[in-house]
């Protein structure tokens, strides 16, 4: 229990209004926080489609491809790629997450992503190859928004529990505690008023007293 003192009553108030601002920005937040996953698990249900009928594709590909090439000339000929790719990650600041992006560079080591010969390869495996090849890219912007994703969530989670406090726990305590003082205060200076009544009624009937005593001199 807090003490029931002016400063103490003046340090609540000002928490109160710390905390009922603090709210109000927490919960703007957490709302702008809500409407920005929405958007990201929206792009990230759309990428995943998208990607997963590349992947589909690419396999279905790679299986007429193989279907027409011994395994031997196959494996030789995936092996025989020399481009490479360098991926750079980066971070975009998001209403305080830091939200990874990622830039891929994939002229190193050549830009030609068919390094083998066609001497004895079938045109089925270029297919697969530009199938795998084209869907790199939004495989890379699936991890990155579905990372978002996951960071996004933490955050709103870690928000809504400190809004939820705010709310619950501290703003009601703040309030109890200025009623209490309060009450304390008023009943204090209730008694202190009571006290100095009885102070002056205690006075008045001595200076009553002494008139009378000095009244009972004078008549002798």
């Amino acid at each position: 229990m807090v003490n029931p003192t002016r400063m103490e009553l003046t340090k609540q108030k000002k928490k109160l209004v710390s905390a009922t601002r603090g709210h109000k920005l927490l919960k703007d937040k957490r709302d702008e926080l809500v409407r920005q996953f929405m958007e990201l698990i929206r792009e990230n249900m759309e990428l995943r489609v998208k990607v997963e009928k590349g992947l589909k594709s690419a396999n279905r590909e790679f299986a007429i491809a193989r279907a027409g090439m011994s395994e031997e000339i196959l494996n030789t000929a995936l092996m025989a790629s020399k481009k490479t790719l360098e991926i750079k990650q980066s971070f975009k600041n998001v209403m305080s997450v830091e939200i990874p992006e990622f830039a891929v560079n994939d002229s190193v080591g050549g830009n030609d992503i068919y390094s083998y010969g066609y001497a004895f390869t079938a045109g089925d495996l270029d297919d697969a190859i530009s199938s795998l090849s084209g869907v790199f890219t939004d495989m890379l912007k699936l991890a990155e928004v579905e990372k978002s994703c996951q960071l996004m969530a933490a955050e709103i989670e870690k928000t809504r529990r400190r809004v939820n406090a705010l709310e619950h726990v501290i703003i009601p305590q703040a309030l109890d505690n200025i009623k209490y003082i309060t009450m304390k205060l008023d009943e204090n200076e209730r008694s202190t008023q009571i006290r100095l009544m009885k102070v002056k009624d205690m006075m008045l009937q001595e200076v009553r007293q002494e008139k009378i005593r000095k009244e009972k001199v004078a008549d002798k």
